[in-house]
């Protein structure tokens, strides 16, 4: 088994289709038995589902995710563990412990009235794996 987390600087990153890194987490008899950070190679958005299955990746951790990934993630059969902040290692090791819940419908919304759209920067908000976005510009945030 292995399991994707969109990376940066040892946290799970916010933002699925801008991730630069990715950490793969190889799993046998439920124990992390290797790990490497991987870059992306400038993948964005519903390509890195293609990546990921290259990879070899069953399942992905990360924060806000579009509608688009999510589908071309689920097309690829890979599980989806969206809304998830924190520590990557630690996020795994929730996945494991069975604290960490499937997600089929973590999206990225785009109706904030206020007008911001800085989902995870304390202008926007983020509730439970949704991310609120203004009308006025989409940053990709999520995606």
């Amino acid at each position: 088994m292995k399991i994707a987390v969109t990376y940066e600087e040892g946290q799970v990153f916010q933002h699925f289709g801008h991730t630069q890194e990715m950490k793969i987490y190889t799993v046998e008899d439920g124990k992390v038995t290797d790990s490497q950070v991987v870059s992306t190679e400038g993948s964005g958005h519903s390509a890195l589902a293609g990546f990921l299955k290259g990879l070899g990746a069953d399942s992905l951790i990360c924060g806000g995710i579009g509608f688009g990934a999510r589908q071309a993630l689920e097309e690829s059969g890979i599980k989806l563990y969206a809304g998830v902040s924190g520590s990557a290692d630690q996020a795994v090791q929730s996945l494991l412990a069975g604290e960490l819940t499937y997600s089929s419908d973590a999206t990225c919304d785009h109706h904030h009235e206020d007008g911001h759209h800085d989902c995870h920067g304390g202008e926007g908000h983020h509730h439970g794996g949704h991310c609120h976005h203004g009308h006025g510009g989409h940053d990709g945030c999520c995606h």
